[in-house]
């Protein structure tokens, strides 16, 4: 078996385009993932994500393969853990990332580095992922070199990308911190903490800002509905503010993996200290309730054009969780959906991106043609503006609720 300078563990959002800026970089990576279709698409020169495209999958003559055998991550100089930290309910559940490292420790030798990228609560890395990679009789810090990265990425966005966004290193020691800083150098400009648990703090710190001014704006925006106020101008006017004013927009919900999720780590872990994280509580329940605030707002809509809600049909455009990305996860889609169809309503999607939208119970079907879509539907809903999405075909519908603050016309209605 040849020899791999890194172990990626996890080729998906995060993992998937770090493997491929390292391997452009010059090293030799090899994908670990427990998803066969994944593996197989890396192997066939395919991007499983819309994070990274085929070309830049296919352009890495061999330098880059992905395997289902964690055999491979004993070749592994370096092995990076990119393994997901979800939520259920409220409650983080780290068991996806305590197998991952649970893998790692069968193959763990000595002299390697282990980095873990996931994102999760201060203290997990050396309080509990330590412990699991030194069963092996090795020991962290001396015989091999323990250190904590968190991902930075954001599908969609071509203006920062692994190359121009800096890396936030911290190290068990000074030497494991230095060993990381030096490979995280190969892509990017790099950022070192005092520690792991600064650097594991930092990325739910980065999450729970853009929660709280989201949620922010999200409940000042309904403040505004309320007193016949134009949210969009409002904030637009705010925003010519050159200091002390940071823009955000208001919308449908917060989705993705890390904004609505991350900040519970840290809700759930300072609970089991005694303590409590209130401003990004309360910022989470803003924001969690906002999907159903619009789809009442949508059903009164209906409701004053004369039609019953159980007889309407309701269009939703874009169904991932934002803009020019396919991701659907925590989509604010799926709560609309669900509570209009519990109203007996008939919701229709329509995403270049998405082939529908599911949740357990339930499903929303797409319809290919947008045209024909817009013409049936008693309210087309715009949630994310997709550069994908022929805006001037979206303005003629029927009629609009638009929660982008992006079409103006007779037969719209803003947010």
């Amino acid at each position: 078996m040849g020899r791999f300078d890194v172990g990626m563990v996890g080729i998906g959002y995060a993992g998937l385009p770090l493997a491929v800026a390292l391997a452009r970089a010059g090293n030799d990576v090899v994908g670990f993932d427990i998803d066969p279709e994944r593996v197989g698409a890396v192997n066939d020169g395919r991007s499983p994500v819309d994070t990274v495209t085929d070309a830049e999958v296919h352009a890495l003559d061999g330098r880059l393969s992905a395997s289902t055998d964690p055999a491979v991550l004993a070749d592994s100089a370096v092995i990076v853990v990119c393994a997901p930290t979800p939520v259920n309910g409220d409650t983080p559940d780290l068991e996806p990332l305590t197998r991952a490292v649970e893998t790692v420790a069968g193959r763990l030798r000595p002299g390697q580095l282990v980095i873990v990228e996931s994102t999760t609560h201060p203290g997990t890395t050396d309080g509990l992922l330590q412990p699991i990679l030194e069963r092996t009789g090795l020991r962290a810090g001396t015989d091999f070199h323990l250190a904590y990265s968190p991902e930075r990425i954001d599908p969609g966005n071509t203006a920062y990308r692994i190359g121009n966004t800096p890396r936030v290193v911290g190290g068990l020691t000074t030497a494991c911190a230095e060993r990381a800083a030096e490979f995280y150098r190969q892509v990017t400009e790099v950022h070192v903490t005092r520690g792991m648990r600064e650097a594991e703090a930092a990325k739910i710190l980065e999450n729970t800002y853009r929660q709280i001014n989201i949620a922010l704006v999200n409940e000042f925006s309904q403040l505004c509905h309320g007193m016949g106020i134009d949210v969009w101008d409002t904030v637009a006017a705010a925003s010519t503010k050159p200091y002390g004013f940071h823009t955000f927009w208001p919308g449908a919900g917060v989705g993705g993996h890390c904004i609505p999720a991350d900040p519970l780590y840290l809700i759930h872990h300072a609970g089991t200290l005694g303590m409590s994280f209130q401003m990004a509580e309360t910022a989470h329940r803003v924001n969690e309730g906002m999907p159903l605030w619009v789809a009442d707002r949508i059903a009164k809509d209906i409701e004053q054009s004369g039609v019953p809600v159980s007889e309407a049909t309701v269009l939703l455009l874009g169904v991932t969780y934002k803009a020019n990305t396919d991701d659907t996860r925590h989509t604010p889609a799926v709560p609309i959906a669900r509570a209009l169809t519990e109203r007996g309503a008939t919701v229709l999607c329509h995403d270049p991106y998405a082939d529908g939208l599911s949740w357990p119970g339930g499903r929303v079907e797409a319809v290919p043609d947008l045209a024909a879509a817009l013409a049936e539907a008693d309210v087309s809903v715009l949630l994310q503006r997709h550069d994908r999405f022929d805006m001037d075909l979206i303005g003629r519908a029927r009629r609009l609720f638009d929660t982008t603050g992006s079409v103006r016309t007779e037969r719209s209605v803003l947010l």
